[in-house]
C-alpha cells in the first residue's frame, strides 16, 4: 500500500494533496471504530458480555481497517518525503538542517509511540477502549486541521510524471544500441547543457553498470538533437542513465535490510510474549501492561537520536570537516550491529527466564514467572539504539539516493523494509515451528514457558551476523550519488557525495 500511495503522490496528485487525502481516510477508518464503540446498535458487546457478531459489526470493523490501511499507504510515505522537500539542497545551511531532518522526525516518532503504549494502553485497560479510541480520532483531526493551516507557508515540488518510465526508457535504448562501442571519453555521452532548461538537477558520470552507458551514446544518424526533439526510447540523458543505476545499486542494500527487519519485528511480538509471562509488578496496586514494555525501546531510540544529532555529528564533523558527519550505510552498519548484539542478549535474557519457568513447572508451576520485567530493558534497549542509527539512516537512504523525482517511493522503499521483515519474521516462525515440533520441545510453541525462544534469537542473530558481513563488503563498494554543478566532498567512489557550494 504505501508503494502504491508513494506513487500516486510522485506522479500525479504531489505529496501534499496525497498526505492530506490519506489523513481524511485515515480518520475516517478511527471514526468508525469510535462509532462502532458508543452507538448502541453498533457495539458487539453490552455490559461486558459478548454476543455473536452479526455482519453490520463486521462490516464497519473490515471497513474501518481498510480505511486506516489504506490511509496509512499514502500518510507515511508522502508526509515525510514532504517535508524533507521543504529545504534547499542548493543552500548548505539548510542541507545540513535537512540532515538533523530526519533525526528530528523519528525523535518526534518515538514520543509518539511512547504515549501510545503507555498512556493510550492503560486507558484501554483503565478507563475503556472507547475512550482510547475517542482520544486518538481527536487527535487525529486536530492534526489534520494544523497541518492543513500551513499550506501557505509550505514549499512544493511540481511533479515530473511517471518517475518509473524514464527508467524504462534508459533499459530499452540501452538494449537497442548493447552492439555499439564505448566512447572514448564520458564527456560524448548526451546530456544537456547546464545552460538549456531542464528539470530537476544533473548528475555525474559514474563508471558503474556501464552496460546502461550506451543508452546516451548519439548515433552518427541522430546527430546533435535538442531536448524536445529526442526520443527518449532511442536517446537517454546521462542523469536519466544514472538515475537507474542509483536504483540498481539500492536492490542488494535492500535485500541485505531484509534480516534487520526481521530483528525489528521482534520487539512488538516475541518481546511482548514473553512480558506477559513475566512479573510486571511496580507495587501492590499497579502492574505493566504487556504492551507497554515496548516503551523501554523508544526511550532509548529517543535518548540515542538525540546524543547523536547534538553530541556525536557535531564532533564528526569537527574532526573529518564532513557535514554529515558519517557515510549514510556506515550509520546503517552500526544499527545492524546492534541488532545482533541485542538478539545475543535477549537469546541470554531468555535462557535465564525459561530456567526458573522450569523450576517453577517443577514445583507445581505458575504461567507468570517469578522474573521482574524489567530484565528485557536491556534487549528493547540495544535494539532501540540501533534503531536510531539503522531506522533513521535506512529513512535517510531512501530518501536521498533515489532519483529526485522518486522521494516519496524511496521513503515507501524503507517502508517495506519493516513490512516484508515482519512477513518474513513471520514465515520464519511458522518454518522454526514445523521443523522443531517434531522434537521433544518446539522452539516457538503456544505456551513460551515451555518452548525455546532462546534458540530463535541464536538463529537470527546467526543469520543478521552473516548478513551483516555481506553488508559491508556491497557499503564499501558503494557508489552515492553524485550531483553536477558543485564540489564534491571527495572521490565519488569513496565518499556519500556530500556536495558543497562552490
Amino acid at each position: 500500500m504505501p508503494l502504491i500511495g508513494a506513487y500516486i503522490a510522485d506522479t500525479y496528485t504531489g505529496r501534499f494533496t496525497m498526505v492530506l487525502l490519506s489523513s481524511l481516510i485515515y480518520l475516517m477508518g478511527l471514526s468508525l471504530l469510535t462509532m462502532s464503540q458508543f452507538i448502541p446498535s453498533l457495539k458487539p458487546c453490552k455490559l461486558n458480555v459478548c454476543q455473536r457478531a452479526r455482519s453490520v459489526h463486521e462490516v464497519i470493523f473490515f471497513l474501518a481497517m481498510y480505511f486506516i490501511s489504506i490511509g496509512t499507504g499514502g500518510h507515511k510515505p508522502c508526509l515525510e518525503s514532504f517535508g524533507g522537500d521543504q529545504f534547499d539542497d542548493d543552500h548548505s545551511e539548510e542541507r545540513k538542517r535537512k540532515m538533523s531532518y530526519f533525526n528530528l522526525w523519528n525523535f518526534a516518532l518515538c514520543c509518539g509511540l511512547f504515549l501510545g503504549v503507555t498512556v493510550i494502553v492503560y486507558v484501554q485497560d483503565h478507563i475503556g477502549w472507547n475512550v482510547a479510541s475517542l482520544i486518538l480520532t481527536i487527535t487525529m483531526a486536530v492534526t489534520i486541521v494544523t497541518f492543513y493551516v500551513g499550506k501557505p507557508y509550505y514549499r512544493y515540488r511540481r511533479s515530473e510524471g511517471n518517475p518509473l518510465a524514464p527508467l524504462l526508457q534508459v533499459f530499452v535504448a540501452a538494449i537497442r544500441k548493447r552492439k555499439l562501442l564505448y566512447p572514448s571519453n564520458p564527456s560524448l555521452l548526451y546530456e544537456v547543457s547546464r545552460s538549456e532548461k531542464s528539470p530537476g538537477r544533473l548528475l555525474a558520470h559514474t563508471d558503474r553498470l556501464r552496460f546502461l552507458d550506451k543508452a546516451a551514446i548519439i548515433e552518427d544518424e541522430e546527430g546533435i538533437v535538442n531536448e524536445k526533439s529526442r526520443n527518449p526510447w532511442r536517446l537517454a540523458r546521462v542523469t536519466k542513465v544514472e538515475e537507474l543505476k542509483l536504483v540498481l545499486n539500492m536492490v542488494p542494500i535492500w535485500l541485505t535490510s531484509l534480516p534487520f527487519g526481521i530483528c525489528v519485528a521482534q520487539a512488538p511480538t516475541l518481546f511482548v510474549k514473553q512480558a506477559a509471562a513475566m512479573n510486571r509488578e511496580i507495587s501492590n496496586d499497579i502492574n505493566i501492561p504487556p504492551a507497554t514494555t515496548y516503551s523501554f525501546g523508544a526511550i532509548a531510540m529517543i535518548i540515542s537520536i538525540t546524543i547523536y544529532e547534538k553530541v556525536l555529528v557535531p564532533y564528526i564533523r569537527r574532526v573529518t570537516g564532513d557535514e554529515r558527519g558519517i557515510k549514510i550505510l556506515q550509520r546503517i552498519g552500526i544499527g545492524m550491529v546492534l541488532a545482533v548484539l541485542g538478539m545475543i542478549v535477549a537469546a541470554i535474557v531468555e535462557r535465564k527466564r525459561l530456567g526458573i519457568a522450569n523450576e517453577e513447572i517443577i514445583q507445581g508451576g505458575n504461567h507468570e514467572v517469578p522474573m521482574s520485567v524489567f530484565w528485557l530493558a536491556p534487549q528493547y534497549g540495544i535494539l532501540g539504539i540501533g534503531d536510531g542509527f539503522a531506522l533513521v539512516g535506512l529513512q535517510e537512504y531512501f530518501y536521498d539516493q533515489v532519483p529526485d523525482s522518486m522521494r516519496s517511493l524511496g521513503i515507501a522503499f524503507y517502508l517495506s523494509v519493516i513490512g516484508l521483515g515482519s512477513f518474513l519474521s513471520s514465515f520464519l516462525i511458522i518454518l522454526v515451528d514445523h521443523i522443531t515440533g517434531n522434537g521433544a520441545k518446539s522452539w516457538i510453541g503456544k505456551d513460551i514457558n515451555t518452548s525455546r525462544v532462546d534458540n530463535f534469537y541464536w538463529l537470527l542473530a546467526a543469520l543478521n551476523g552473516l548478513n551483516l558481513c555481506v553488508y559491508v563488503y556491497l557499503a564499501k563498494k558503494y557508489t552515492y550519488k553524485n550531483v553536477q554543478g558543485r564540489v564534491v566532498a571527495a572521490d565519488c567512489n569513496n565518499s556519500d557525495g556530500v556536495e558543497l557550494m562552490p
